[in-house]
């Protein structure tokens, strides 16, 4: 048995029910294996677990869903994976917060060369997030018009260099006039201060007014009806994430009314269940990070006691880009 520091909660709530725990951690079972983190990724997803807008399994509970490390021991049967290998996860079970962990085998991919342990913990979730949003929730296309709100944001900056890698008019909504320039250098072709424009006209001034091809909105809440204000006739609207509280329940027939539109509540989980479909969104992810057409820039790093901060730091739009947590 060995112990380690993990990030642990209580109960619901602020940053504040985030506490450093030791834990025991034992030997792994038949497919599992035993890894020691070297970098955490924090995602607006880990804020949802500890506010309980996504219900945990139980109390108390770890937090995190995406890290990278190298594997200390293997469980019996497990063949693909071997001590020392450096590896990477994004799909959970929740608990990434910790210096050492036991996953599940399955739920692992080998990191190649070229991806360091870092750029792996602060890309792995939003980068597969943004390749089964852009490569199969919604093929995106050559000239299609797409807009990405948070285009700032650790998805989001992803989102805008790898839909102009496949030939977008990227338009990407940000909440001030510096992520506006962060943006820009990151694919948007446009951007709309949100907070003081109406970014569903704005969308329709950038596009001639067709409107957007199709929308990516982590945002929730706050935008959603903007959002189908936004699309052209048979748009796709993106809803993948709730940053700012979940949509409400509203009358479907309003995407018939704005233009027969197209509505999906995707999930990486939904997307990345097996195993064969976790290993080739990967190694799409690592093939377009590696040929430099996406880069993953970490632009914060916390402590791993640090996690209070960090949230906090999230939740009050603090952060761009990704963010790493080092164990």
């Amino acid at each position: 048995m060995q112990q380690a520091s993990a990030i642990r909660f209580q109960r619901t709530g602020g940053p504040e029910v985030l506490s450093l725990e030791q834990v025991v951690v034992g030997s792994p079972q038949a497919g599992h294996v035993l890894i020691r983190h070297t970098a955490i990724g924090l995602n607006y997803i880990d804020t949802y677990h500890r506010t309980g807008l996504y219900p945990v399994q139980s109390l108390p509970s770890g937090i995190g869903m995406e890290a990278a490390g190298v594997v200390e021991r293997v469980g019996d049967g497990v063949t693909e994976f071997q001590q020392g290998d450096r590896v990477a996860y994004a799909t959970g079970p929740i608990g990434a917060y910790s210096q050492l962990r036991i996953m599940p085998a399955d739920k692992l991919v080998k990191l190649p060369d070229g991806i360091e342990d870092k750029t792996a913990a602060a890309m792995m979730l939003k980068g597969l997030t943004a390749q089964y949003l852009l490569r199969r929730t919604y093929k995106v296309q050559p000239g299609d018009n797409v807009l990405i709100h948070a285009a700032s944001g650790g998805v989001g900056m992803i989102l805008c260099q790898w839909a102009k890698h496949l030939g977008a008019n990227v338009i990407g909504t940000v909440g001030s006039p510096q992520k506006a320039t962060v943006a820009r250098e990151h694919g948007c072709d446009h951007t709309i201060l949100y907070r003081i424009e109406n970014f569903a006209a704005r969308v329709k001034d950038f596009t001639g007014g067709k409107g957007a091809t199709v929308v990516y909105d982590g945002v929730g809440k706050d935008t959603f009806m903007g959002s189908l204000d936004s699309l052209a006739r048979l748009g796709m609207m993106v809803s993948y994430g709730s940053a700012s509280g979940a949509v409400p329940p509203f009358d479907i027939s309003l995407l018939n009314q704005k233009g027969s539109l197209f509505l999906t509540r995707p999930s990486l989980m939904g997307y990345a269940a097996t195993r064969q479909e976790l290993v080739a969104m990967a190694e799409e992810l690592f093939d377009v990070v590696k040929s430099g057409a996406v880069k993953i820039e970490i632009n914060q790093t916390y402590k791993l006691r640090d996690a209070v901060q960090a949230h906090r730091d999230l939740e009050s739009r603090k952060t761009t880009g990704c963010t790493v947590i080092l164990p």
